[in-house]
């Protein structure tokens, strides 16, 4: 079979997953060829994410709402390697996930349906933080609403990698790629924080802020259920 219509045939699906392990088999690593290889194949990831559809996935808004005490959140695993994982979230109508980080973890989020509003953090290391508690002093990176139209959103270990992503104006889903996935025997957990005030800071002309490292919120779990779409195979 030639490779124009191997590509025709196989899922979008498929063809992400594989351009996903590609692109994150081979970390960014010292020197300019490194670093040039790593972004060709990030953006070749970008525009397939941006390409995905709900109906890729059979995927739809659901047509009723939960039943009572269903979680505001269930993820859907697509597949997972070392390298990264690719899965679904769902969000119920008002739902959000708290924000959070994602240790030296690269990322791609494409909303298949539905509104989120994603707020993204960038940590600042070069400061000690004051006593009282594990903090860590961020700089507000970018705020924004997105939807099926809208162009991936992108988390990197240096840029916008804490965020927090709350439903607007109903459910939402949408593909979600981590690399390396979490795996907290390799130092990467997943941390909740909370912002601190103005107040608890005492300056109030500064753009940095600081977060609280917190338990999971209670009001916060995601539940699972099974993937609909294509079958990946790596």
């Amino acid at each position: 079979m030639r490779p124009r219509e191997d590509a025709m045939m196989t899922s979008i699906v498929q063809r992400i997953a594989r351009q996903a392990l590609a692109t994150f088999r081979s970390p960014p690593g010292l020197g300019a060829q490194a670093a040039k290889c790593f972004a060709e194949n990030h953006d070749k990831l970008h525009g397939l994410m941006s390409e995905v559809r709900a109906a890729d996935l059979h995927l739809a808004p659901p047509a009723a709402p939960p039943p009572r005490g269903a979680p505001p959140v269930t993820y859907m695993h697509i597949c997972e390697t070392e390298h990264f994982s690719m899965g679904v979230f769902l969000l119920k109508s008002g739902a959000c996930i708290p924000l959070h980080d994602h240790p030296g973890m690269h990322g791609l989020l494409r909303v298949m349906y539905g509104k989120v509003r994603i707020s993204c953090y960038d940590r600042l290391e070069s400061s000690s933080p004051p006593p009282g508690g594990a903090l860590r002093r961020c700089l507000p990176r970018s705020r924004g609403e997105y939807t099926q139209d809208s162009e991936p959103c992108l988390l990197a270990p240096e840029r916008d990698n804490l965020h927090q992503i709350d439903a607007v104006d109903g459910p939402a889903a949408f593909v979600d790629i981590l690399a390396p996935p979490y795996d907290p025997d390799d130092g990467r957990d997943c941390h909740y924080y909370r912002v601190l005030p103005e107040a608890e800071l005492g300056d109030p002309q500064s753009r940095e802020v600081w977060l609280m490292e917190i338990s999971q919120p209670v009001s916060f779990w995601c539940g699972t259920e099974p993937y609909p779409g294509p079958e990946v195979r790596l």
